[in-house]
């Protein structure tokens, strides 16, 4: 069994064939055989942490806890000694599965004027980067999150956070992309990013978060 912490890589290939992991994986049964071995590599996220992760069996266990740190186990015999491989070796052993493995998702934030679904112009400078990030991906799928400071009442909040989710939404279009690859929704004032009085204007509360995956 292995386990990893939450958005932590993790790579395992045995002898029969090649499997990739990534985040928010839980374990890894090494079959029930115990005649396959498997190696296991921790390697780092996208932005370059590297968490931990445990390799065991009813044998034993070991801890991997830095980048390329490496063990071989089956169900049978205690995980091998905890070893760390070069660049080359996971690249030799691992590149086909690492170039198959879909991009990490990104994240942007984009500022609206007051009372507006209309960008600052700062914001609005970042939309060609959006569409650009999106267009290079074989199937996007895009979630489109509105936000408001807490002028107004929190109906006329979440209806101004979908308008400006919306917008959003509509210059994402405009790229190419179908709309129904696109999740658009609404928190009005319910999440905000800085945390104010009721009837405070705030800048930085008049958002829209965009994930692209």
């Amino acid at each position: 069994m292995m386990k990893c912490g939450r958005h932590r890589a993790v790579l395992a290939v045995s002898v029969v064939a090649m499997v990739a992991t990534a985040c928010g994986l839980k374990h890894h049964d090494f079959g029930p055989s115990g005649g396959s071995r498997s190696l296991v590599v921790l390697l780092p996220d996208a932005d370059g942490a590297v968490g931990q992760a445990s390799v065991s069996n009813k044998s034993g266990a070991v801890k991997l806890a830095a980048e390329r740190d490496s063990t071989q186990a089956t169900v049978k015999r205690q995980p091998a000694r905890v070893t760390t491989l070069s660049e080359q070796e996971v690249n030799q052993v691992f590149g086909e599965a690492l170039s198959a493995l879909p991009a990490p998702p990104k994240h942007y934030v984009l500022y609206f004027r007051f009372e507006s679904d209309e960008l600052t112009e700062e914001s609005r400078a970042l939309v060609a980067d959006i569409q650009r990030e999106v267009k290079e991906r074989r199937l996007p799928d895009i979630v489109v999150v509105g936000h408001t400071d807490t002028m107004g009442t929190r109906r006329a909040n979440f209806e101004l956070g979908l308008k400006r989710a919306t917008s959003v939404r509509n210059l994402l279009t405009q790229a190419g992309l179908d709309a129904a690859a696109i999740d658009v929704t609404s928190l009005g004032e319910a999440d905000l990013l800085i945390k104010t009085p009721d009837e405070t204007p705030e800048p930085r509360n008049r958002r829209v978060e965009i994930a692209v995956r």
